[in-house]
């Protein structure tokens, strides 16, 4: 996977950058279709803001993260990350089942409809 990391009024060091490969580690391990990654680090009013953009099996799946700390900020957004391709995955795995089918008609008045009252 492919991580384009960038820095906003923060400065992108080598230390930094292993972090962000270390924590995203595992999700490429866990989602391996996953081809490129946008990380936006910036620090706005004493706070880090970190924003994840990547693209999942056609869908574009996006989330932030903040905290006064720059590695928790981090923390944070790849949690939040994780958590929404695990969503993701699952309503493409909820789409392939059948669902199953009532056999009672849908309007009552049909019933109705169809006794022979006469």
């Amino acid at each position: 996977m492919k991580i384009n990391l960038s820095g906003h009024h923060v400065e992108v060091t080598d230390s930094i950058k292993e972090h962000v490969e270390e924590k995203f580690s595992k999700i490429a391990s866990h989602f391996p279709t996953l081809i490129s990654l946008d990380v936006i680090i910036a620090k706005e009013h004493n706070k880090h803001h970190v924003e994840l953009t990547t693209n999942y099996e056609g869908s574009r799946v996006s989330t932030k993260g903040s905290d006064t700390v720059m590695y928790p900020a981090i923390a944070n957004a790849v949690k939040k990350l994780d958590s929404a391709l695990k969503h993701r995955k699952g309503q493409l795995k909820a789409n392939l089942h059948a669902k199953p089918k009532g056999t009672a008609p849908d309007i009552a008045h049909e019933i109705v409809q169809e006794m022979n009252l006469a």
